[in-house]
């Protein structure tokens, strides 16, 4: 059994890209001889504009890790394919000229030894260079495309991920060599946000008595079971990212897993095929973020809603699906990672044409929700 681990690990680690994490230097010198490969061809005696070679961000080169042991999927993953940005190609002109731009600011801020987020680069690049930029989006691909040229993490290039995830519940929080404690059980309704520094929270000091670990959806489901204290109820700890994972919020899920590996980890989402979509980029990580967020891929069971819950919510508040949850609903159909659980749960989705938000279950009582939680999971009903 040890040879199989051995060779299956050597396999994976064979196929695998990453990002790696560099010190400021290392990083600066990545960025020092990508330009003086570009100015090499440039100035030799038959001159030409180098095209870019990225790692390859799309479903043709994701691949599968699979846990020997449980026999199913465990994460996504990036291979080698590449893909390439060319100043020839009208189509990519502009996303070529961006890559150069971040590139280059980048430069400036490892000089600086400084951390700035996503939204600081936003502006500094529309002021700088107002004409390939006007958009968050724009920067956020070209971050990405300058992770996938230089091979390395974004905190490695002075970005800082941005965090919307708040902790709260049974868990005790302290910085590295900081005296100051903080008791997540005790920061209310609010809860303790997550920084996006992910330097301060691979240092932080854990320490829990939870038994289970709920990942919710919304903002506004946290809120709830964290001024409830849920948590006292059922042993926990309660964390969201408000949506779609950060990053921040992943890694420190992943941490909290890996320091307390015995922790079931539970997922609380609308049934809809986004909360469905929310809950695998927990559980196997996202194509787009591959090369970073692969390792970050935490082993979350899918508690509810489900479809088997529709029993306990009036008909009134089903509401139909729109167009952008089925685009993406034919999306995760057709991604091999999707368990048979999942995919029938999706198909009932669709074939009914229905959705249900978890605020559905308030027609019991604003309490009810700490019920239903403590009811299933001591049926162990989830998947």
């Amino acid at each position: 059994m040890i040879n199989l681990c051995n060779s299956s690990r050597f396999h994976f680690d064979q196929q695998l890209s990453y990002a790696e994490i560099l010190s400021p230097s290392e990083s600066r010198a990545r960025i020092e001889v990508t330009v003086l490969n570009f100015l090499k061809l440039l100035n030799s005696p038959n001159p030409s504009i180098s095209d870019l070679h990225l790692i390859n961000r799309t479903s043709k080169n994701t691949r599968i890790a699979r846990d020997l042991f449980k026999n199913e999927a465990s994460s996504l993953f990036l291979s080698h394919s590449l893909s390439k940005k060319s100043l020839n190609r009208s189509n990519a002109t502009q996303s070529f000229i961006r890559i150069w731009k971040v590139l280059e600011i980048c430069y400036q801020i490892l000089l600086q030894e400084k951390l700035v987020t996503q939204r600081e680069l936003f502006y500094k690049l529309i002021s700088t260079s107002p004409n390939y930029f006007n958009s968050q989006s724009q920067v956020n691909r070209s971050v990405q495309d300058v992770i996938a040229l230089l091979r390395c993490s974004r905190q490695s290039l002075g970005i800082m991920a941005s965090s919307r995830g708040i902790l709260a519940g049974r868990i005790i929080l302290q910085e590295h060599n900081q005296d100051k404690v903080i008791d997540c059980s005790l920061c209310g309704s609010s809860g303790y946000s997550i920084t996006g520094d992910l330097n301060l929270l691979e240092k932080l000091v854990i320490k829990s008595d939870a038994r289970y670990i709920l990942v919710i959806e919304k903002h506004a489901i946290f809120h709830r079971l964290a001024e409830d204290k849920v948590f006292n109820q059922i042993p926990s700890i309660l964390i969201t990212a408000k949506g779609y994972p950060d990053i921040a919020t992943r890694f420190l899920l992943h941490k909290i897993s890996r320091n307390y590996p015995n922790l079931p980890i539970l997922g609380l989402v609308d049934w809809n095929p986004a909360g469905l979509s929310i809950l695998c980029t927990f559980k196997y990580g996202s194509i787009g973020m591959g090369l970073e967020a692969y390792k970050y891929a935490c082993d979350v069971k899918w508690l509810g809603l489900r479809g088997d819950d529709l029993q306990l919510i009036p008909k009134e508040s089903l509401v139909p699906l729109k167009q952008r949850d089925l685009q993406i609903a034919e999306s995760m159909m057709n991604a091999e990672i999707l368990q048979d659980g999942y995919k029938e749960e999706l198909e009932l989705m669709v074939n009914s044409h229905q959705r249900a938000e978890l605020e559905a279950l308030y027609c019991h009582g604003y309490d009810f929700l700490g019920k239903y939680i403590a009811t299933k999971i001591v049926k162990n009903d989830y998947i």
